[in-house]
């Protein structure tokens, strides 16, 4: 019996070939139909090459187990949330790849209720017998095929998030200019939808296109803004067209990326804060989950506002979990992933930027000013990826080093105080120095292991002091490179 490398914690996903081919996705259609309980499910797929063929395959493997299909086409994967639950299906699932490099696919899966297939919870018995191929004999009556669009349904349900009517009146005669990159992924069609229903409700807006055709080469790159270099065309455009945002997304668009109108791009964890904010201040006393890389911008708005915040570890499984067990209004992780109670709990890359131009357009005030104050407040690193050969043997390092140095009681002249220690997800520490004059300066980090990528990823964060955030990402940036002596970076 061969493993299948290519089943990950939360999804599938792995290089096209071995990992993942059509053989594969056949066996893991098969394995669908009879690990979960259903009679319908809906398939889409990302624009990639290999999606197409890879989608027809489980099809195929859905179909021999009994199990009816109903094909979108090419969707994001968001699309595929909405229709399962908009169509009362029990299954769903989308072929995608998001942001990983050209030569891979895979798969995200759903179930009732749009409710995540994953670990536990269905994917490791998918796994289990997709590698043994102990299939129950084909079904006697084989599933049906069908392909249909729930693009209008899916559409009105995204504007429902905002007041088209009052946007229109507090817009003018002034459009909204927003750039839009879809990356060549599969936003594009999405965004032309949008566009024309906007239009139809007399709101003016303009949108500037870019990367704007799905193109499965990628001939502008990977669609992933995480990475810096791909963030300079977008920046660029939003200067060139005095834009009042940018907007890109990745490959399946579940997250979106928010440029000011200044160019510079916005943190995802300040935009979980500005989002928070924005429904917490319609729904009184209603709970925020957030995840535990950075905390403190997100947990102060919470606390100011009357709302509850609930910390959860990262990923979308955690978090869906988390919001359907407190009935959270809305969960956000600084990694661009926005979850929606109203969205079956679910992620979307569509309905945050359609409610940060409605609460920007409510208070007459552009997007650096709405984030401004909470970046000063509470600046932050930005998630640093390192490919390291012993990732838990690094962070037990970086630990170790500060729990030697809170043993000596002082680090070159400052003395150093551990405030907590979180290992829930990874390694957190906050930390409090006192510096020069007796000041005390509080600073946090958190380092964790990806569930889908062969990296360790650093968050640092401090409480009004940018030169120590940086500071102290330097100095764990050095502890984690095999550096011995990171010292000297102090006075850096």
């Amino acid at each position: 019996m061969s493993s299948l490398s290519c089943f990950k914690a939360y999804d599938i996903r792995g290089k096209l070939g071995d990992e993942l081919n059509d053989e594969i996705a056949y066996r893991i259609g098969r394995a669908f139909s009879e690990i979960i309980n259903v009679d319908t499910v809906v398939l889409g797929g990302d624009c990639r090459l290999s999606s197409e063929d890879l989608k027809q395959a489980l099809a195929q493997g859905l179909m021999d187990g009994g199990v009816n299909v109903l094909d979108l086409g090419m969707t994001g994967t968001e699309e595929i949330y909405f229709a399962t639950s908009h169509l009362k299906l029990n299954g769903g699932i989308e072929v995608t790849a998001s942001h990983n490099p050209i030569n891979y696919n895979g798969m995200k899966m759903v179930t009732t209720g749009s409710q995540p297939v994953s670990g536990d919870n269905g994917l490791l018995a998918i796994k289990q017998l997709a590698e043994s191929q102990s299939f129950q004999p084909k079904a006697a009556t084989k599933g049906h095929y069908q392909k249909i669009s729930v693009m209008s349904e899916y559409i009105q349900h995204m504007l429902s998030y905002i007041d088209c009517d009052r946007l229109a009146k507090q817009v003018g005669q002034k459009p909204i200019r927003l750039v839009v990159n879809a990356g060549n992924g599969a936003a594009g069609s999405v965004l032309d939808e949008i566009e024309s229903e906007l239009r139809n409700r007399q709101v003016p807006i303009e949108f500037i296109k870019l990367h704007h055709q799905a193109d499965g080469t990628f001939p502008n790159g990977i669609p992933n803004p995480l990475l810096i270099e791909n963030r300079q065309a977008t920046s660029d455009a939003v200067i060139k067209h005095k834009a009042d945002m940018g907007i890109a997304w990745d490959g399946d668009f579940d997250r979106c990326f928010l440029f000011d109108e200044k160019g510079q791009y916005i943190e995802g964890y300040y935009i979980v804060g500005l989002l928070a904010q924005a429904f917490l201040r319609k729904e009184k006393g209603a709970t925020v989950i957030h995840d535990s890389r950075l905390i403190w911008n997100t947990q102060e708005i919470c606390n100011q506002t009357g709302g509850y915040a609930v910390q959860s570890k990262a990923g979308h499984a955690y978090i869906k979990q988390l919001m359907r067990q407190h009935d959270a209004v809305y969960g956000g992780e600084m990694s661009a992933h926005h979850y929606f109670r109203d969205f079956h709990y679910c992620d979307s890359g569509m309905i945050p930027w359609l409610l940060v131009i409605e609460l920007l357009s409510n208070q007459g005030i552009t997007l650096s000013q709405a984030v401004e104050q909470r970046i000063s407040a509470y600046p932050a690193s930005g998630e640093i990826n390192f490919t390291i050969t012993d990732p838990q043997a690094a962070i037990a390092k970086v630990r170790r080093h500060y729990e030697n140095h809170i043993l000596n009681r002082e680090l070159e002249g400052r003395e150093l105080e551990i405030v907590g220690i979180d290992e829930s997800d990874g390694l957190s520490m906050s930390l409090t120095e006192t510096k020069a004059a007796h000041e005390k300066a509080q600073w946090r980090f958190n380092l964790r292991c990806s569930k889908t990528e062969p990296l360790i990823r650093l968050n640092v964060e401090s409480k009004g002091d940018i030169g120590l955030m940086k500071q102290k990402t330097a100095e764990i940036m050095y502890l984690l490179t095999n550096q011995t002596d990171p010292t000297n970076l102090i006075h850096m």
